[in-house]
């Protein structure tokens, strides 16, 4: 195999992976009224099975470069893997939401350590020229997993029963097993002294946090835990950056955070990642309580979402080259918010052809913005600091995802809480109110958005290079 052909291989097998963690995130939200019903639980209450999840993959994914430098990437990325197995098959065998959302958390450990070593393998080995190629590779799993997981979820959950949502990780685990012992190779380096402080404060604070915003969402008869929770947390996330900034061997480097586009990119990219993450949960769960769908018409519906993903792709790098990055990002933003308006116009009146259409739309924006996002994160990182700038990047990626799902269910409770509806049986007009919210968070990425000059990431987008030459 040449040198080319290994790298495109790696690139489609970290693909695959990051394909498999993120339908697993998201695979079960058109089951959860079925799962619910087994555990004895409301459905909005079994947000925190995803969520777990995706703090358990925040908490360790800073492991993850530390651990494929002292023990190589190839060791760290197959034990992720059986790890991520292992803990599908404890998944399908819980009998209630405690042992559940155990397991969910050995398996986001398994994500954590399996996924962004496979990305950064991707990055070490690509020159600036091949970075928007790779990242279109990789960002292929971001846009169709969370859109197929649900129709797959329902139709599983409805036609056999839910435990096979995770068995099926079982297969395409050894599958991608075998492929990664042939392909990615184990070059270790000297790692520097893991920063144990660094590690608690993150990890104790992000969980404290979500633990919080979780306990809020379940509307509690006393804030007082809550908040305390979510303060705390919050504490220690402060702390943890201050941390970050001043010690000589931190977990993670800030540095990536001083590069213009990196930053701004980030943080602004946070608030649209959180509205993004938050729709394959909540427009299932709308279709399902308020409106009376199936979980596989739910899911069906859905996959208008992932044609829309479909339909922009071959354009998105044309788009990008034409109009440049700043412009792109501050349109999609008011697309995306405008999506969200019009999913909240949705009752039982509205005809589902029109509900595909508004999704559709809404697919293409998602497309378009995520795949701006992650091109253009990377464009001016050095390469010898692209293995923390990834850590970095994939700990905040991860942490807005599992965001997006617990705002979400926040919203929702809070919609319930202003029309006096019970978050058993939320209205229409309770998830109308939810996308709106959504609409809204969804905004304020226009604010560091604008920040960006107009030729940010041109050196990355040959036609535009070319024309400035």
């Amino acid at each position: 195999m040449s040198k080319f052909d290994r790298k495109t291989a790696t690139a489609l097998l970290v693909a695959a992976t990051l394909f498999m963690e993120i339908l697993d995130a998201t695979v079960i939200s058109t089951a959860l009224p079925i799962i619910a019903a087994d555990f004895d639980v409301a459905a909005a209450h079994l947000s925190v099975g995803i969520s777990a999840y995706l703090v358990a993959v925040t908490v360790f994914i800073p492991i993850s470069g530390w651990a494929a430098d002292r023990l190589g990437p190839k060791t760290v990325f197959c034990a992720a893997i059986c790890v991520f197995v292992i803990a599908s098959v404890l998944c399908a065998i819980s009998t209630n939401l405690y042992t559940f959302t155990g397991a969910r958390i050995l398996q986001g450990l398994g994500g954590a350590m399996m996924v962004p070593v496979g990305r950064l393998v991707v990055l070490r080995a690509l020159p600036k020229n091949q970075i928007v190629r790779g990242m279109a590779i990789l960002t292929w799993p971001a846009l169709a997993a969370p859109l197929i997981g649900p129709v797959l979820g329902g139709w599983i959950a409805q036609t056999f029963s839910w435990h096979w949502i995770f068995l099926m990780n079982v297969p395409l685990g050894i599958i991608a097993l075998a492929i990664g012992m042939v392909l990615i190779e184990n070059h270790k380096s000297e790692p520097q002294r893991f920063d144990v402080t660094g590690f608690l404060l993150s990890g104790i604070g992000f969980g404290l946090f979500m633990a919080g915003l979780e306990s809020f969402s379940g509307r509690p008869d006393s804030l007082l835990v809550p908040g305390i929770l979510t303060s705390c947390g919050l504490v220690l996330l402060i702390l943890t950056f201050r941390h970050m900034a001043v010690s000589p061997g931190p977990l993670f480097s800030l540095k990536a955070m001083s590069v213009a586009t990196f930053r701004i990119t980030v943080i602004g990219g946070s608030a649209i990642r959180i509205g993004l993450s938050s729709a394959p949960f909540l427009i299932p769960l709308m279709l399902q309580l308020a409106l009376g769908f199936t979980p596989v018409e739910a899911g069906t519906l859905l996959l208008w979402l992932f044609a829309g993903n479909l339909a922009i792709k071959p354009a998105t790098t044309w788009i990008m080259n034409t109009f440049g990055f700043r412009t792109v990002l501050l349109a999609n933003t008011v697309f995306i918010a405008a999506g969200f308006a019009a999913i909240a116009q949705f009752d039982a009146s509205t005809p589902s052809w029109l509900m595909a259409l508004v999704l559709f739309i809404s697919g293409m924006n998602r497309s378009m913005h995520l795949t701006v996002l992650n091109t253009i994160s990377f464009a001016d990182i050095p390469q010898h600091e692209m293995r923390d700038a990834n850590t970095l990047g994939a700990v905040l990626m991860q942490m807005t995802r599992g965001l997006g799902i617990t705002t979400g269910a926040l919203a929702l409770a809070l919609a319930t809480v202003i029309t006096g509806s019970s978050t058993e049986n939320p209205s229409v007009f309770d998830f109308s109110l939810t996308f709106y919210m959504m609409a809204a968070v969804s905004l304020l990425a226009l604010i560091d958005s604008a920040k960006l000059p107009a030729n940010a990431g041109d050196a990355i987008l040959n036609k535009r290079a070319a024309i400035k030459s």
